[in-house]
């Protein structure tokens, strides 16, 4: 099952998505990086405003990573985001 969530990971790179995993935890931000055992996400955080500097309310933190393994369901992020 990881192979299939490798190449979803590899078709949705620099996309943002929301990321399911086994404890039920769900990841939201954008894929930045992907092993072939885990994804890296820099997750969406809220931003002051709409100032020099800011593309809209959001912005990006520092990646992460979430093993292959782990993950339970992901979803393009342009279907949670308009």
């Amino acid at each position: 099952m990881s192979q299939h969530y490798y190449d979803l990971c590899c078709r949705y790179y620099g996309k943002d998505v929301r990321i399911t995993d086994r404890t039920g935890r769900v990841h939201v931000g954008r894929i930045c990086r992907v092993t072939p055992n885990k994804v890296f996400i820099e997750p969406r955080i809220q931003r002051g405003g709409f100032g020099y500097g800011f593309y809209g309310p959001y912005g990006y933190g520092p990646a992460y990573g979430i093993g292959l393994g782990f993950i339970t369901g992901i979803i393009l992020g342009g279907l949670l985001f308009w």
